[in-house]
C-alpha cells in the first residue's frame, strides 16, 4: 500500500482544466438536445393532474388526439408491464392509474410533431375528479400521522436524565425550506428503437443503470435489451438521480409502441412542477449544557415532509440524523426523525442528501447556547469538538480522522476572525440601520453511500496499438469534473499526457450494474476502478517488454519521455504496437468496492462512512433593518480534499457548492398554495443566487493534508461537503439580527431561507 501511495504521489501532475471546458465556452459540447433529430422524431409532453389527491372518475382525451400535430396519446393502459419509475418502493407511477397523489402528476402522454404542439394538446384534456383528503402541509400530515415509514430513533445514553441534571437547559425550534435544483439543462431523454425490440436511450441522468432496469421492467424486456447512454449533463445536483427516470421511461414507451424515435425535453415550468426538490425540515430541540457551553444532553426532533411517494426519503432522512452531530461530541443524545407523506411532488436527492439539514440543526443549537451564555459562538463550537476520548458518533462510529480542530484554528488566524469580530461589534454600536454579523462554522461530512452495496464501481480501459487510450466507467459527468479526474488517474498510470486519453460516454453496455454518481463518491469509486484496469494493462505490457528485451520487469519504466526498457527508450505508442504484434491484450476491466463499511439500519449503528471530509468557513454579512435585505460581504474558506486529484476542479466545486448553499439558506423559497399548486415554478418566481450575490471578497484554500484511508492518491470527495460551508452565512445573519437588540439573551426567531420578509419578521420577534 505504501509503495502504491508513493507511486501516485510521484505521478500526479499539475491541475488540468475540465475536459469539456473548451467545448462549453465554444458551444460545441454535445448535450441530448444537440443530437441531430432523425426524420419522424416524436416530441412528448405529459398531461398533468390539476388536483393534489383525487380519484380520476372520467377522462376525455378526444380533443387531445384531434389537436394539431398529435400522432399518439398514451395512458396507463398502454404500459406493457410495470407502471413504475420509482427507485426503491415502486410507488412512483409513470402515468397515474385511477388515483393522483400530487398536483402536476402525469396522467397521460402526448406524442406530437413538436414539443410546442404536444404541450398545447396536453392542455385540452377533460378530466373529472373525485377529490380525496389532501395533506399539503407538514402540519396536516402530522396531525393525521400520514407517514412514508415509521418514525426513526437514534440514541446514546439517557438524554432525558442528562437534560434533567444539566446546569442550563434550552428549548427551541425553527424551520428550513426546500430547494429547487435549477440545473441549466432541464430533464431530457431521447429513445431510439433498435432491432429485435431493443431500445437505446440517451438520457440526462446520474443513474444510467437504474433507468436501464426500470425501462426493462416497464417494457417487459431484459436489461440486456436496453442501453442507456449519457455523455454529459448540464447540471444535476441530485435532481437527476431518480427523477430522470420519468422522462426516459416516457420516451422509451413511445419508441417501443410506435417504432419511431421519441424525445422528451421538459419545459422549465413543467420540470419544476413535476420533479422533486430538497426536503424541507422542521426542527425542535431541548439541549442541556454547562457555563462553558459544553453540551451535556440533546433531544433533537427532525421532521420532514417527503412528498407523495417514498423516492429516496428514508436514506435522505437517515443522513440528516447522521450529520446532526457535525463536528461535535454529543454524550447523551436522542435524535428522532419523522418522515411525513404529503400530497406534493416527492422530495428527492439534492447535494448533501439530508446532511445540510441535520448540520444546520446542530449549528443553530450551538448559536442558541452562545447567545444564552453571552459567549462568542466560536468558543462554544470549540468546547464541543470531537477530541480523543470523546470521538464516537451517536451511531457508534469512531471519528478516526478528525482534523476539525486544526482547520478551525488555522482559519481563525488566517481570516483574522477575532479582529474582525471586534470590528463588527464596533460597527454595530455606531450604526442603527445597518447591522453586521460574522460567523465561523465547521463541516464534517461522511463519504460513502449509506446503502452499503452501492459502494462499488467498474471501469473499462483500452490501449490501442498507436498508444492512444480510451476510458469508460460508471461515473456520469454533470459538470463536476469526474471525467477529467479519472482520465488523469489513467494517464498517470502510463505516465502519458492526459490528451492521450479519450473519455467516452457512460454506457450501460460497456460498464454494467453501476451505482448512481452521487454521495460525492464518483471520483473515489470510478477513479479506483479505472486505476485497477489501467494497472492490469500496464502489468501485462511490462511483462511482455521484459520478455522481449530479456530484462527484469524492474528495468521497464514509464516516463514522460517514453518507456525505458533495459536502458533504451521507445515511445508509448511503439510499446503498445509491439505488444499488439506480440498478441498481448491491451484491454481490461477494473472493479472497486469500498472496504470496511457496514451499517445496521434497524439499530442505527455501524460504520456507514469510509472517511469524513472536513471544512470551515468564515462569513461576514450586513443586513438592512428597514428593508430586510442582506449582503454577504466576505467569505474565507479552508477546505479538506485530501491530496487533491485536481486543485482547479476542486476549487471550482468548493466555490460553486458554497454559493449554492448560500442560495438555499437566503434567497431560494418554494411556495405552494392551499391546493398544492407550486407557485414558484419558473425563473420569474424563484430566485437562485447570481454573480452579484457572491461575496466580492472570497478566498478558498485547500487543506494541506491527505486522506488517512487509501483512496485514489489519498484524495477526498469534494462534490457535497462545501455546500454546508454556507451555514456560516445563516449563522452570521442570525448574529446581525441579534445585534438589533444586544441586551436580549435569546436567539432571534429566524427561519431559512432568510428572505427580506424572514429577516424583518425575525427582527420584530427579537425586539
Amino acid at each position: 500500500m505504501a509503495d502504491r501511495d508513493a507511486a501516485w504521489a510521484a505521478m500526479i501532475k499539475p491541475a488540468h482544466p475540465h475536459d469539456s471546458a473548451h467545448l462549453h465556452v465554444s458551444g460545441a459540447a454535445y448535450y441530448a438536445d444537440d443530437v441531430t433529430e432523425p426524420d419522424g422524431m416524436l416530441h412528448l409532453a405529459f398531461g398533468q393532474s390539476s388536483e393534489a389527491h383525487a380519484h380520476i372518475t372520467a377522462m376525455d382525451l378526444s380533443a387531445v388526439r384531434e389537436a394539431e400535430g398529435v400522432l399518439h396519446v398514451f395512458t396507463a393502459e398502454d404500459i406493457p408491464a410495470s407502471n413504475n419509475v420509482g427507485p426503491v418502493a415502486k410507488d412512483d407511477r409513470l402515468l397515474a392509474d385511477g388515483v393522483v397523489v400530487s398536483q402536476g402528476q402525469p396522467i397521460f402522454l402526448v406524442a406530437a410533431t413538436s414539443q410546442k404542439l404536444a404541450r398545447k394538446a396536453a392542455r385540452l384534456a377533460k378530466v373529472e375528479y373525485e377529490k380525496l383528503p389532501a395533506f399539503i402541509t407538514a402540519e396536516a400530515a402530522r396531525e393525521h400521522q400520514n407517514l412514508i415509514e415509521p418514525t426513526q430513533h437514534m440514541r446514546r445514553g439517557d438524554a432525558k436524565a442528562a437534560l434533567d441534571a444539566a446546569q442550563h437547559r434550552l428549548s427551541g425550534s425553527f424551520s428550513m425550506g426546500g430547494q429547487e435544483q435549477f440545473y441549466l439543462e432541464g430533464q431530457i431523454a431521447v429513445a431510439t428503437p433498435m432491432e429485435d425490440g431493443q431500445v437505446h436511450i440517451l438520457s440526462s441522468t446520474q443513474h444510467p443503470s437504474e433507468i436501464q432496469h426500470l425501462v426493462a421492467d416497464m417494457l417487459d424486456l431484459t436489461s440486456a435489451d436496453v442501453t442507456v447512454e449519457v455523455r454529459r449533463m448540464g447540471g444535476a445536483f441530485g435532481g437527476k438521480e431518480t427523477q430522470a427516470a420519468l422522462f426516459a421511461a416516457a420516451a422509451a414507451l413511445v419508441a417501443a409502441k410506435t417504432g419511431k424515435p421519441a424525445k422528451f425535453r421538459a419545459d422549465r415550468d413543467d420540470d419544476m412542477v413535476m420533479t422533486g426538490k430538497r426536503h424541507p425540515f422542521d426542527v425542535r430541540y431541548e439541549v442541556g449544557f454547562d457555563d462553558t457551553g459544553l453540551l451535556n444532553a440533546l433531544s433533537l426532533f427532525l421532521s420532514s415532509p417527503c412528498g407523495a411517494t417514498v423516492d429516496l426519503s428514508p436514506a435522505i432522512n437517515d443522513r440528516a440524523m447522521f450529520h446532526a452531530d457535525n463536528c461535535y461530541f454529543l454524550p447523551d443524545v436522542e435524535i428522532i426523525s419523522e418522515r411525513l407523506r404529503t400530497n406534493t411532488v416527492s422530495a428527492t436527492a439534492f447535494r448533501g442528501f439530508g446532511g445540510p439539514q441535520g448540520m444546520l440543526a446542530i449549528e443553530r443549537i450551538v448559536d442558541d447556547i452562545a447567545v444564552h451564555l453571552g459567549l462568542d459562538p466560536l468558543e462554544v463550537r470549540l468546547a464541543n469538538l470531537y477530541v480523543p476520548g470523546r470521538d464516537v458518533t451517536p451511531y457508534a462510529m469512531k471519528v478516526a480522522d478528525n482534523i476539525a480542530p486544526e482547520m478551525i484554528a488555522r482559519l481563525r488566524k488566517t481570516a483574522r476572525y477575532d479582529e474582525r469580530s471586534k470590528a463588527v461589534d464596533a460597527f454595530n454600536a455606531k450604526n442603527r440601520v445597518i447591522k453586521k454579523g460574522i460567523a465561523l462554522t465547521p463541516v464534517k461530512f461522511g463519504i460513502s453511500f449509506t446503502t452499503t452495496h452501492l459502494n462499488q464501481a467498474g471501469a473499462l480501459v483500452h490501449v490501442y496499438a498507436d498508444g492512444s487510450i480510451q476510458l469508460n466507467h460508471g461515473g456520469t459527468e454533470m459538470g463536476q469534473g469526474v471525467y477529467v479526474k479519472v482520465a488523469q488517474v489513467v494517464a498517470d498510470v502510463f505516465n502519458v499526457p492526459i490528451e492521450t486519453v479519450r473519455i467516452t460516454a457512460t454506457r450501460t453496455d460497456k460498464v454494467p450494474n453501476t451505482s448512481a454518481t452521487a454521495a460525492s463518491s464518483g471520483a473515489d469509486l470510478n477513479g479506483m476502478a479505472a486505476h485497477e484496469a489501467a494497472m492490469a494493462i500496464r502489468d501485462r505490457l511490462t511483462a511482455f517488454l521484459a520478455r522481449s528485451h530479456d530484462c527484469a520487469p524492474e528495468e521497464v519504466r514509464y516516463t514522460p519521455e517514453g518507456v525505458m526498457v533495459a536502458g533504451g527508450l521507445m515511445s508509448f505508442g511503439q510499446a503498445a504496437r509491439s505488444a499488439h504484434i506480440g498478441r498481448v491484450s491491451l484491454s481490461s476491466t477494473g472493479f472497486y468496492a469500498t472496504p470496511d463499511i457496514a451499517y445496521d439500519r434497524e439499530a442505527h449503528k455501524g460504520r456507514p462512512f469510509y472517511y469524513f471530509a472536513y471544512g470551515a468557513a468564515v462569513s461576514e454579512v450586513a443586513i438592512d433593518t428597514l428593508t430586510g435585505e442582506h449582503k454577504v460581504l466576505a467569505v474565507d474558506i479552508l477546505h479538506d480534499v485530501g491530496r487533491s486529484l485536481n486543485p482547479a476542479i476542486d476549487r471550482g466545486q468548493i466555490e460553486g457548492g458554497f454559493v449554492q448553499g448560500q442560495g438555499w439558506l437566503t434567497t431560494e423559497e418554494l411556495v405552494w398554495d392551499d391546493d398544492g399548486h407550486l407557485l414558484t415554478h419558473s425563473p420569474a418566481t424563484y430566485k437562485i443566487p447570481t454573480a452579484s450575490d457572491r461575496a466580492k471578497h472570497m478566498t478558498i484554500e485547500l487543506w494541506d493534508g491527505e486522506n488517512v484511508e487509501p483512496t485514489i492518491n489519498r484524495s477526498k470527495a469534494v462534490g457535497e461537503p462545501p455546500f454546508m460551508l454556507a451555514i456560516s452565512v445563516f449563522s452570521a445573519i442570525g448574529r446581525a439580527i441579534a445585534a438589533t437588540n444586544p441586551e436580549k439573551r435569546a436567539i432571534p426567531p429566524l427561519n431559512a431561507p432568510t428572505t427580506p420578509e424572514a429577516i424583518l419578521k425575525a427582527i420584530k420577534g427579537h425586539a
